[in-house]
């Protein structure tokens, strides 16, 4: 796809196919990335299953999940092969069905010790506070209001609906002052990186505005960054095709979930391999 007058490159199926990850035969689960998830609450526990139901179905070779009690039984029931003890990720997710105002003592020493570790990491709605004290790559995944807030909190004053009027100049404008790739989520969503990386991505149905959604594309960006974790370390900038690239991921299954009615988000996750093996073949 080629460069728009104001900058910005649309970001499609031809362009997504080449950040797919396929396992060769030499491959095994650790080989294939192992993605960290601390996300849900005793308050939003769904999110966490969203979330994780994507990663895997998405092709990561492992998730460690790491979230509060209730949140992980569901996991495990709904996912079974979800191993929760710690150990090492090549990437994490983190936020996703959290709230900072109700974080317990507890989430917030997971999630510390995630953004310590250093690898890539994906931050998603209560996790964006979070971001200052993130030591590895960073792409932050907001909606319009909580990027009114994270620039808020860091000195820049601007309300949901002017993000929302110039989504394009906002998504760029938080790139360079909060120095992380940020994917300003819409129905035409926006990706940008400092330096000025600017992809572009439209959904294929307004259908993806529902509930958990969101939660739904956080798990395909945690999966797919735990899989490319070692282009990142050669190359930040690759965080803002993989982050588009999850995307287009997202809206295709989205249409092949909804075929022109309504959908839930667990129905874009499990239209994920077939969405994936379309664009493979």
């Amino acid at each position: 796809m080629g460069i728009q007058g104001d900058g910005w490159r649309e970001w499609g199926a031809a362009d997504a196919g080449t950040w797919l990850a396929v396992p060769g035969e030499a491959d095994d689960k650790y080989t294939r990335g192992v993605l960290g998830v601390v996300t849900g609450s005793e308050r939003y526990p769904g999110a966490a299953v969203l979330g994780v139901e994507a990663a895997v179905r998405t092709g990561v070779g492992m998730v460690r999940y790491l979230g509060a009690s209730h949140p992980q039984s569901l996991v495990l029931s709904r996912r079974p092969e979800v191993v929760t003890a710690a150990g090492r990720v090549q990437a994490w997710l983190l936020g996703s069905g959290m709230d900072p105002a109700t974080r317990s003592a507890e989430e917030a020493v997971r999630m510390q010790d995630a953004l310590a570790d250093g690898t890539p990491t994906v931050l998603d709605a209560g996790a964006l506070d979070g971001l200052q004290t993130a030591t590895g790559p960073v792409v932050i995944t907001p909606h319009y209001r909580e990027l009114s807030g994270l620039l808020r909190a860091n000195g820049t004053e601007v309300s949901a609906d002017e993000i929302g009027a110039h989504p394009a100049e906002w998504a760029a404008r938080s790139a360079e002052s909060l120095g992380v790739a940020v994917l300003l989520k819409g129905y035409t969503t926006h990706v940008a990186e400092p330096g000025g990386v600017r992809l572009r991505v439209t959904a294929g149905t307004t259908w993806l505005a529902t509930a958990g959604s969101g939660d739904v594309l956080a798990g395909i960006l945690g999966a797919l960054v735990a899989t490319h974790a070692k282009a990142i370390a050669d190359d930040v900038t690759a965080l803002a095709p993989i982050a588009a690239t999850a995307a287009v991921l997202h809206g295709l299954a989205a249409v092949r979930a909804s075929a022109g009615g309504p959908i839930a988000a667990l129905d874009i996750a499990e239209a994920l391999p077939a969405t994936i093996a379309a664009l493979l073949a």
